[in-house]
């Protein structure tokens, strides 16, 4: 059988996606009053091994995993790639074959997209992209969970993102595509997303408006959503953060929501700059919520992976 693998969102399709989500709502629910550390009553990676490989410094993938193999009954090893032997140039052919016969699937956080797509070519095991250069799909997985959890229904949904087009922006459009909801996205001139990753997501039938006008992408949406400006290893931090200045996420922007608009930010933030402080810690922020979901969203993307979703 060949391995399934989580690079994007559309490796698994909208009928995954939807079905990982029942399951991640089902099993977060089933886990009240648990120990973290805990495994659910199924156990269904029990004796299973991830080997989750970290190119970049992580927080919250690094413990979502973790804790997420730990609750489905199995195990995560961390290996931190500059005292892998990829760090000393070994292939990541080689490594993808050799982790294949050591254990049961790969999840990597890294820069360049194809370092995870040599991965699942060579590997006999699933490989699950934490976040590269291109995207980020496992975030939005626990993004979706957290809109739903507030009521509201994807296909319709009215998202706006403020800020650079970058990574997750890519997913979040891709995930229009996928479950049938719209994006604004309000961006300075230059720094757009991938055309690719719009039109495809055109194609499927979202709407994908790209402007430069914050209020035109504010008014009426459903959620709000940002991320820093400046990504690890970024080198024109002064010029691009002068850009972005007018995208801030401020009380003038949530005004221009829904009432019951929701903000969500997958963190790290830079309070001050691409959200102010009264909208990061007020009443219609989600961010911890948002958080704390990367371990129900990994546990079901983990779960699809081993065949163990059904996305009939």
């Amino acid at each position: 059988m060949k391995a399934r693998h989580f690079l994007d969102l559309s490796d698994a399709g909208g009928n995954a996606i939807a079905a990982m989500l029942a399951d991640a709502l089902d099993r977060k629910a089933a886990r009240t009053g648990r120990p973290r550390g805990a495994s659910d009553d199924d156990v269904p990676l029990a004796g299973h091994v991830l080997g989750a490989i970290f190119e970049k410094s992580s927080t919250r993938t690094r413990v979502s995993f973790d804790i997420a193999m730990r609750q489905l009954g199995g195990s995560a090893m961390v290996m931190d790639g500059g005292t892998m032997q990829l760090g000393r140039g070994e292939s990541i052919a080689d490594t993808a074959r050799v982790l294949s016969r050591m254990v049961d699937a790969i999840m990597i956080r890294t820069d360049a997209h194809d370092k995870a797509v040599g991965l699942a070519e060579h590997s006999s095991i699933p490989v699950v992209n934490g976040l590269t250069d291109r995207s980020h799909p496992c975030q939005i997985v626990a993004d979706l969970l957290t809109i739903i959890e507030e009521g509201k229904a994807l296909p319709g949904l009215e998202v706006a993102w403020f800020g650079d087009g970058n990574n997750v922006l890519h997913s979040i459009i891709e995930a229009a595509g996928l479950m049938k909801f719209n994006v604004r996205v309000a961006v300075p001139e230059g720094y757009e997303p991938e055309e690719g990753f719009v039109s495809a997501a055109r194609t499927s039938g979202a709407q994908i408006t790209i402007t430069q006008d914050v209020a035109e992408a504010s008014r009426g949406a459903d959620v709000i959503v940002t991320d820093t400006w400046i990504s690890m290893g970024q080198s024109d931090a002064d010029e691009k953060r002068k850009a972005m200045e007018p995208f801030r996420v401020d009380d003038r922007i949530m005004g221009e929501a829904k009432d019951d608009a929701i903000f969500l930010h997958c963190l790290p933030a830079h309070v001050g700059d691409e959200v102010s402080d009264s909208v990061f810690e007020g009443p219609r922020s989600r961010v911890f919520q948002q958080a704390e979901n990367r371990i129900h969203a990994q546990k079901s993307i983990l779960l699809w992976c081993f065949g163990l979703i059904d996305a009939t």
